[in-house]
């Protein structure tokens, strides 16, 4: 690829980025604006700009770079990320609405009553966020240096640059034009090139014959215990990502909510259909970037490869301009969001206290970025989405649907949670390949099948045993969470 089309392609949505954010900065004046944009998104902007966000660089690289890697195995992500949809509609999108919160960590406390709770969610929150931003970070690192030939930190420092810019700007309004954008384009550059490549295929194509390959990543499931933890983590963690969650506290009541997320589904849905092209007809087409740990990279090389000349050339800058995107779009909600949380637990609350926040929620993973190699795209990711699980999960899951939760539940059943979780984890990386040169055993690879149902344990039976502590303000909360509001009413 012409590095000269990679750099076009960086720049030109990077600066369309911070055009739509510095337009979201014109009507962004309140702190309300900044954290949940006043309450006023509708569900199909707000549906667009949660696709955004989501869809990160393990849903734009990583799916297809696993696809290669290791074939039908790897369908459980995209499954896994588009089923966990399903579980925010039916059991948090509409009662979290209703809370009235700014942020998960003001969920918990309103609800159990206790500022600790408060405190051990905003460190969740604030982990949870920092760890996935880091392999956005290394996505933008690896696609700088493949399409354009400049060191890998170019990208990683780019990206931050250009999230900080467009949330101090303009907080959380700004960023819904931001990432409503993002979505679609992320949708073009995947379906525009992949159609290019079908019809130059049924032309003149011969597939490949693809070389056998044998997961090397251990990332990918490989076997059922694989399988199922993966999709607890998957569909579980889906409902404690603090920059998802925090989108349903834009909407206007909880009806809308709940249309929200399903537009989303579709949403997913269709998009997901196109990275799994991708990594089937890299399979047949161009197995070889299976080697040399390329995998990730297949999205941004395939066009190039298959269509070539200037045509390969035009499709590829479109790629890149959607790989950027989606850095973008997943950065900037998990900035704001942790924004959110430090601005509201240490900044004061203020507008100013928000800037500063984002600026620090941007620059500490990007230094955590710099320490660290990238794995493949979606199994980091998966393995964020096996933290989340563990502890931001239970406490919202259980807050929501259970009156006995108390706050030493809580508290409890997250530490629990993220202790077994992050020790596996850490474990998992001592004991894999780079350690030993032996396979990193599952059930450290995978370990939402034993951490996420020990989360829950513990936070029931802590509770059970402190019943004295449940808050005197339930019966007022849950009433708020399960009573249905008027929607607002339809200008005509």
């Amino acid at each position: 690829m012409n590095p000269v089309v990679g750099i076009a392609a960086f720049v030109a949505v990077s600066v369309a980025t911070a055009v739509i954010g510095f337009y979201g900065l014109r009507i962004s004046r309140t702190t309300g604006d900044f954290y949940v944009a006043s309450r006023t998104v509708r569900p199909w902007w707000n549906a667009s700009a949660i696709g955004g966000e989501y869809l990160s660089a393990a849903s734009f690289l990583g799916v297809a770079g696993l696809i290669l890697l290791s074939g039908t195995d790897a369908l459980w992500f995209p499954i896994g990320y588009t089923a966990g949809y399903l579980m925010l509609l039916l059991f948090v999108a509409a009662p979290l609405r209703r809370s009235g919160a700014y942020t998960i960590p003001d969920f918990t406390e309103v609800r159990l009553d206790s500022r600790a709770v408060r405190r051990v969610t905003s460190l969740a929150v604030v982990v949870v966020g920092w760890l996935y931003i880091v392999p956005q970070l290394h996505g933008a690192a690896l696609t700088i240096r493949i399409t354009t030939g400049l060191p890998s930190w170019v990208g990683s420092v780019a990206v931050v640059i250009v999230v900080c810019l467009t949330v101090v700007a303009g907080g959380m309004r700004s960023i819904t034009f931001v990432q409503a954008f993002q979505y679609w384009l992320k949708l073009t550059a995947l379906a525009v090139p992949i159609v290019f490549i079908a019809l130059v295929l049924a032309g003149n194509g011969t597939p490949a014959v693809a070389e056998a390959n044998t997961n090397p990543t251990g990332l990918a499931p490989n076997g059922p215990y694989q399988n199922i933890s993966l999709l607890v983590a998957l569909l579980f963690g889906t409902l404690g990502l603090p920059h998802v969650l925090v989108r349903f506290y834009t909407n206007p009541d909880g009806q809308s909510a709940r249309r929200t997320t399903l537009i989303v589904l579709g949403l997913l849905s269709v998009f997901y259909l196109f990275p799994t092209a991708y990594g089937l007809a890299g399979r047949m087409f161009a197995p070889g970037l299976a080697q040399g740990g390329r995998s990730d990279a297949l999205v941004l090389l395939l066009p190039g490869r298959l269509v070539g000349g200037p045509a390969g050339d035009m499709l590829s800058a479109l790629v890149v301009a959607g790989a950027f995107a989606a850095f973008l779009s997943t950065t900037s909600g998990l900035v704001v969001s942790l924004a959110g949380v430090i601005s509201q637990d240490v900044l004061g609350g203020s507008v100013r206290g928000f800037r500063l926040a984002a600026l620090i929620s941007a620059t500490v993973p990007l230094g955590f970025a710099f320490m660290t190699d990238s794995l493949a795209l979606a199994g980091s990711v998966g393995l964020v989405f096996a933290f989340t699980a563990s502890t931001i999960c239970p406490a919202l899951l259980l807050g929501i649907w259970w009156r006995g939760l108390t706050d030493a539940g809580a508290i409890a059943g997250m530490v629990t949670g993220g202790v077994l979780c992050g020790g596996a984890l850490v474990a998992g990386a001592l004991s894999g390949p780079a350690a030993s040169g032996a396979a990193m055993p599952p059930w450290l690879a995978q370990p939402a099948a034993w951490t996420v149902p020990a989360a829950f344990a513990v936070m029931v039976l802590v509770s059970r045993a402190t019943k004295d502590r449940v808050p005197r303000t339930l019966t007022k909360v849950m009433t708020r969470l399960h009573t249905p509001e008027r929607p607002l009413a339809t200008e005509r």
